[in-house]
């Protein structure tokens, strides 16, 4: 495992175990497991609702806390609650969150950038993400913000690239965190030729090169899953790297499709829907 330097000087693990879609109980066991086999990177959010699992994990793993790496996210529906943060930091049972991200960029986004700054000021949390901020919202958050953020998480994989985000974020050295960086599993990217034949180079399987080329073109990468096996396979790819040809034959396949759309009223939608966070297993 290799570690980034953000804008703040903070460092983070350029690999980490991602909770999307993990239900509670399984969330608990995956976390503990991958943290007592080499991860230091957690990504989970509110709306995932397996925070609380998240922390039971961290406990269980017996890792120290300064060596543990944990990111989530704040939904829309908290963005104007003052009490959001703390409840986030109760849930998970830490003291501070390393990085907090804003989870959408609904119409009251900048209500929720703001309590990012304060709690960043006050040390509750280390670092500032944003999460689906792309295009117009990117550029308008960067003209308006206090406190340039550290990372965005977005779609990203070898058929989306996210080149025109990257031309605007690099110059602030804004990291990229993938989420799909498998192409949400589609079997088509897994077995493009290309990762085939570097899969036989480099005796890796198809997920383990395409994991490698996420670190590689400077990404964080969060895969999810609560299988063991995987968990384990995903954290094996340290000693191998892909060559300057590699990665220009990978990036030849770059299609500019993603595989989610998001619509306004979806975003509207997301703004709306306001669970009780609390109330998790």
């Amino acid at each position: 495992m290799n570690y980034l330097k953000l804008n703040n000087g903070i460092e983070i693990p350029n690999i980490g175990i991602g909770t999307y879609m993990i239900e509670p109980d399984d969330a608990e066991m995956s976390v503990e497991f991958a943290l007592k086999n080499g991860y230091r990177l957690i990504d989970t959010a509110n709306a995932y609702m397996n925070e609380k699992a998240v922390g039971r994990g961290i406990k269980k793993s017996g890792v120290p806390r300064n060596e543990i790496f944990v990111s989530t996210k704040l939904w829309p529906s908290v963005y104007e609650d003052e009490t959001s943060i703390d409840r986030t930091l109760e849930r998970l049972r830490l003291d501070y969150i390393d990085l907090l991200f804003i989870h959408q960029p609904t119409s009251n986004w900048k209500e929720g950038y703001k309590q990012l700054e304060k709690a960043y000021k006050l040390g509750k949390i280390k670092s500032i993400g944003i999460s689906n901020f792309e295009g117009k919202y990117i550029k308008e958050l960067l003209e308006t913000c206090e406190i340039k953020p550290q990372v965005i998480q977005v779609e990203a994989h070898p058929y989306f690239t996210q080149d025109d985000l990257r031309s605007i974020i690099d110059k602030d050295n804004i990291k990229i965190m993938s989420w799909y960086p498998l192409g949400h599993g589609d079997s088509s990217l897994i077995n493009e030729s290309i990762f085939t034949e570097l899969s036989k180079k480099y005796n890796k399987s198809n997920v383990q090169i395409i994991l490698k080329w996420h670190i590689q073109m400077g990404f964080i990468v969060i895969p999810g899953t609560k299988n063991q096996e995987h968990i384990k396979d995903n954290f094996d790819i340290f000693d191998f790297e892909l060559t300057d040809e590699d990665m220009e034959k990978i990036a030849s396949i770059n299609k500019n499709v993603r595989y989610y759309n998001r619509t306004d009223a979806q975003l509207e939608h997301f703004k709306n829907w306001k669970p009780n966070f609390d109330n998790q297993k």
